[in-house]
Protein backbone atom coordinates (compact mmCIF):
# COMPACT_ATOMS: atom_id res chain seq x y z
CA UNK A 1 0.00 0.00 0.00
CA UNK A 2 2.88 2.37 0.85
CA UNK A 3 4.51 1.67 -2.51
CA UNK A 4 1.26 2.57 -4.27
CA UNK A 5 0.96 5.86 -2.36
CA UNK A 6 4.62 6.69 -3.05
CA UNK A 7 4.19 5.96 -6.76
CA UNK A 8 1.02 8.08 -6.93
CA UNK A 9 2.76 10.96 -5.13
CA UNK A 10 5.74 10.77 -7.49
CA UNK A 11 3.40 10.69 -10.49
CA UNK A 12 1.49 13.75 -9.25
CA UNK A 13 4.76 15.64 -8.64
CA UNK A 14 5.88 14.82 -12.19
CA UNK A 15 2.54 15.93 -13.62
CA UNK A 16 2.65 19.23 -11.71
CA UNK A 17 6.20 19.81 -12.92
CA UNK A 18 5.19 19.23 -16.55
CA UNK A 19 2.10 21.45 -16.20
CA UNK A 20 4.24 24.27 -14.83
CA UNK A 21 7.10 23.78 -17.34
CA UNK A 22 5.16 23.47 -20.62
CA UNK A 23 3.60 27.01 -20.65
CA UNK A 24 6.92 28.66 -19.83
CA UNK A 25 8.69 26.61 -22.52
CA UNK A 26 6.02 27.54 -25.07
CA UNK A 27 6.27 31.23 -24.13
CA UNK A 28 10.03 31.09 -24.65
CA UNK A 29 9.65 29.32 -27.98
CA UNK A 30 6.91 31.73 -29.14
CA UNK A 31 9.28 34.68 -28.81
CA UNK A 32 11.83 33.04 -31.13
CA UNK A 33 9.46 31.74 -33.84
CA UNK A 34 8.55 33.95 -36.78
CA UNK A 35 5.90 33.22 -39.36
CA UNK A 36 5.70 34.50 -42.93
CA UNK A 37 3.65 37.35 -41.44
CA UNK A 38 6.72 38.45 -39.50
CA UNK A 39 6.31 39.44 -35.87
CA UNK A 40 2.65 40.45 -36.19
CA UNK A 41 0.60 38.80 -33.44
CA UNK A 42 -2.46 36.75 -34.34
CA UNK A 43 -4.97 39.28 -33.01
CA UNK A 44 -3.72 42.18 -35.14
CA UNK A 45 -3.77 42.64 -38.89
CA UNK A 46 -0.82 43.59 -41.01
CA UNK A 47 -0.52 45.33 -44.35
CA UNK A 48 -0.96 43.19 -47.42
CA UNK A 49 2.06 43.09 -49.71
CA UNK A 50 1.62 44.30 -53.27
CA UNK A 51 0.42 41.51 -55.51
CA UNK A 52 3.10 40.64 -58.03
CA UNK A 53 2.17 40.92 -61.66
CA UNK A 54 2.19 37.78 -63.70
CA UNK A 55 5.07 37.30 -66.07
CA UNK A 56 3.04 37.15 -69.28
CA UNK A 57 5.99 37.89 -71.55
CA UNK A 58 7.14 34.28 -71.73
CA UNK A 59 6.42 30.91 -70.21
CA UNK A 60 8.74 29.73 -67.47
CA UNK A 61 10.64 26.51 -68.04
CA UNK A 62 9.72 23.50 -65.93
CA UNK A 63 12.11 22.73 -63.09
CA UNK A 64 11.63 18.95 -63.20
CA UNK A 65 10.25 16.39 -65.64
CA UNK A 66 6.78 15.80 -64.19
CA UNK A 67 6.17 19.38 -63.02
CA UNK A 68 2.69 20.62 -63.90
CA UNK A 69 3.00 23.60 -66.26
CA UNK A 70 2.64 27.04 -64.70
CA UNK A 71 -0.24 29.27 -65.78
CA UNK A 72 1.16 32.23 -67.77
CA UNK A 73 -1.95 34.43 -67.45
CA UNK A 74 -4.28 35.85 -64.83
CA UNK A 75 -6.94 33.52 -63.42
CA UNK A 76 -8.28 35.55 -60.50
CA UNK A 77 -11.78 35.88 -62.01
CA UNK A 78 -11.99 32.33 -63.39
CA UNK A 79 -14.88 30.27 -62.11
CA UNK A 80 -13.98 26.70 -61.15
CA UNK A 81 -16.53 24.74 -59.14
CA UNK A 82 -18.33 21.40 -59.33
CA UNK A 83 -20.32 22.44 -62.42
CA UNK A 84 -18.12 25.00 -64.23
CA UNK A 85 -14.43 25.09 -65.11
CA UNK A 86 -13.51 28.10 -67.20
CA UNK A 87 -10.02 26.70 -67.88
CA UNK A 88 -11.66 24.07 -70.10
CA UNK A 89 -13.13 26.79 -72.31
CA UNK A 90 -9.68 27.21 -73.88
CA UNK A 91 -7.62 24.17 -72.89
CA UNK A 92 -10.02 21.27 -73.52
CA UNK A 93 -10.10 19.56 -76.90
CA UNK A 94 -11.12 20.75 -79.55
CA UNK A 95 -11.35 24.38 -78.30
CA UNK A 96 -7.61 24.57 -77.69
CA UNK A 97 -6.77 24.76 -81.42
CA UNK A 98 -9.27 27.56 -82.02
CA UNK A 99 -8.01 29.47 -78.94
CA UNK A 100 -4.32 28.77 -79.57
CA UNK A 101 -3.96 27.30 -76.07
CA UNK A 102 -2.05 24.18 -75.04
CA UNK A 103 -4.33 21.15 -74.78
CA UNK A 104 -4.52 19.54 -71.38
CA UNK A 105 -2.60 16.29 -71.02
CA UNK A 106 -4.18 13.01 -72.06
CA UNK A 107 -3.64 11.85 -68.47
CA UNK A 108 -6.45 14.23 -67.49
CA UNK A 109 -8.88 12.06 -69.51
CA UNK A 110 -8.12 8.93 -67.47
CA UNK A 111 -9.87 8.08 -64.22
CA UNK A 112 -8.22 6.67 -61.08
CA UNK A 113 -8.69 3.12 -62.35
CA UNK A 114 -6.89 3.83 -65.64
CA UNK A 115 -10.09 3.88 -67.72
CA UNK A 116 -9.97 6.33 -70.66
CA UNK A 117 -12.79 8.90 -70.65
CA UNK A 118 -14.27 11.24 -73.26
CA UNK A 119 -14.24 14.14 -70.81
CA UNK A 120 -11.87 15.39 -68.13
CA UNK A 121 -11.75 13.11 -65.10
CA UNK A 122 -13.37 14.41 -61.92
CA UNK A 123 -10.04 13.93 -60.14
CA UNK A 124 -8.42 16.42 -62.58
CA UNK A 125 -11.25 18.97 -62.64
CA UNK A 126 -9.81 21.50 -60.15
CA UNK A 127 -6.79 22.76 -62.11
CA UNK A 128 -5.25 24.90 -59.37
CA UNK A 129 -4.63 21.84 -57.21
CA UNK A 130 -1.52 21.37 -59.34
CA UNK A 131 -1.19 24.39 -61.65
CA UNK A 132 -0.35 27.83 -60.28
CA UNK A 133 0.09 31.22 -61.94
CA UNK A 134 3.70 32.07 -62.66
CA UNK A 135 5.19 35.23 -61.22
CA UNK A 136 8.56 36.85 -60.64
CA UNK A 137 7.97 37.15 -56.89
CA UNK A 138 10.92 36.61 -54.55
CA UNK A 139 10.92 33.35 -52.59
CA UNK A 140 9.08 33.59 -49.26
CA UNK A 141 11.65 31.38 -47.56
CA UNK A 142 15.22 30.59 -48.48
CA UNK A 143 15.67 27.31 -50.33
CA UNK A 144 18.41 25.45 -52.15
CA UNK A 145 16.26 23.85 -54.86
CA UNK A 146 18.11 23.11 -58.11
CA UNK A 147 16.39 22.43 -61.39
CA UNK A 148 16.68 18.86 -62.62
CA UNK A 149 17.91 20.28 -65.92
CA UNK A 150 20.90 21.81 -64.14
CA UNK A 151 21.84 18.49 -62.56
CA UNK A 152 22.50 16.67 -65.84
Amino acid sequence: MMKLIAAATAGMALLVGVVLWVPSALAQQESTLHSLRGVTSLDETNDVNDIKRLNTGRRFDRAYRQQPPLIPHKIDKYQVNLKVNQCMRCHDWPNNTREGAPKISETHYTNRNGVALDQVSNSRWFCTQCHVPQTNAPALVENTFESAVGLR
